[in-house]
């Protein structure tokens, strides 16, 4: 579960008519502030060479078009981190949680970025991205085991994830705090999931052809499917055509059982919701303190999101496809939600403010998917009991 994203203020324009020499890095930030704020589906080129003074065809003399331009975008945002992260490794004074911590406030989409919108870019890029990212993974592992050298690689990778978790986490809330406040929060559970104590984890599981999933019908095989889909290449990005191959029927006769391709997304986006609430009733109703049930809900929550990634991914991320009452409606019932775990955690640390305490849980919540996003770590057979123990860390309810 996320909230929606955050809406920064948008970057100013240069003067329409004006040569700046850094005008490719003007286009790619003002490209990322419209992705973060808007979505990529949602800006055009124009769009882009409106909010720096040019015409498109000047826009295109630096970018053949709109996937170059995202895959600039989603580059330039790991080159910033990893060049944070070089300057923590040739510099073992500097406090690692505080850099992070002010890079990523800096530079708040991210998250974002690579997690939803890095979907748009090709399957060769995707892979290429996916090494880039296990390379920030295994920079801050570095960093992690000069403080913790009784880490194995294991360990250190997956708190090395846990900590990139926390940092990007601003990406989903609206929420502005003052720069000092809010980079000590971020740094400070930074630090605290750091320390964790994390018992050997076993090797991944090794890949395995997917099995073909049975289901009771051909609705709900179109439900499955589509789910897959939409969460491995963006709702954008499937057609009626590819979810009626994968089934082995007709694009067309996806409208014998949905209104729509919407209607899909929808249909999923309610069950995943639906499946949360009603598991956060069952654990409520089992536990026997406010400490209690937070800890039952961590649980559950990773839980269900490890064997619910695709749909969890729809849940983050695909929001804004929906219709707009629908939209809302989702949004309101993933507002609900998370208001059931800050009541929870406000009995149990009442000097947290509603800031404090969203700026956690959300922390906890972007750990979870994460890890839950990430294959290698996935697919580790027991990963669910120490990403656990990282969120109640975070909570503070360990």
């Amino acid at each position: 579960m996320t909230a929606s994203r955050a809406e920064p203020k948008a970057a100013p324009r240069p003067a329409r008519g004006t040569r700046p020499a850094n005008r490719r890095a003007l286009i790619i930030a003002a490209a990322a502030d419209l992705y973060f704020r808007n979505g990529y589906s949602g800006v055009s080129m124009k769009d882009v060479a409106d909010a720096v003074a040019i015409g498109p065809s000047a826009l295109y003399r630096h970018f053949s078009g709109k996937h170059d331009l995202l895959q600039a975008v989603v580059a330039d945002a790991l080159t910033t981190v990893v060049a944070a992260l070089d300057g923590l490794i040739a510099d073992p004074a500097a406090d690692p949680a505080a850099t992070l911590a002010e890079t990523m406030l800096q530079h708040r989409g991210v998250g974002v970025l690579w997690h939803a919108e890095a979907r748009h870019l090709s399957a060769d890029v995707r892979t290429e991205l996916r090494h880039q990212l296990r390379g920030i993974g295994a920079r801050l592992a570095e960093i992690l085991r000069r403080t913790r050298p009784e880490l194995g690689p294991a360990e250190a990778d997956f708190l090395s994830w846990c900590v990139l978790g926390v940092t990007t986490s601003a990406s989903y809330y609206h929420l502005e705090l003052p720069a000092d406040r809010f980079a000590a929060l971020i740094a400070g559970l930074s630090r605290a999931v750091a320390g964790v104590p994390v018992a050997p984890l076993p090797k991944p599981r090794p890949a395995a052809a997917p099995e073909p999933q049975w289901s009771p019908n051909r609705r709900e095989a179109i439900l499955r499917t589509a789910t897959s889909l939409f969460a491995r290449d963006g709702f954008a990005g499937v057609g009626n055509d590819d979810i009626g191959a994968a089934v082995g029927i007709a694009g067309p006769s996806i409208y014998n059982h949905f209104d729509s391709k919407a209607d899909i997304l929808a249909t999923a986006m309610r069950r995943g919701n639906e499946l949360l609430r009603a598991d956060m009733v069952r654990q409520l109703g089992r536990a026997d303190s406010a400490i209690d049930a937070v800890r039952r809900l961590i649980v559950s929550y990773c839980e269900f999101v490890l064997e619910y990634n695709d749909l969890m991914r729809l849940l983050t991320s695909e929001a804004d496809r929906l219709p707009d009452e629908e939209r809302e409606r989702m949004r309101l019932v993933q507002r609900e939600y998370i208001a059931e775990w800050a009541q929870l955690l406000r009995r149990i640390h009442p000097q947290w403010d509603a800031d404090e305490t969203r700026i956690r849980i959300q922390a906890a919540f972007t750990v979870v998917n994460d890890i839950a996003a990430t294959p290698h770590l996935r697919d580790i057979e027991t990963i669910a009991g120490p990403t656990a123990s990282v969120c109640r860390t975070i909570l503070d309810v360990d």
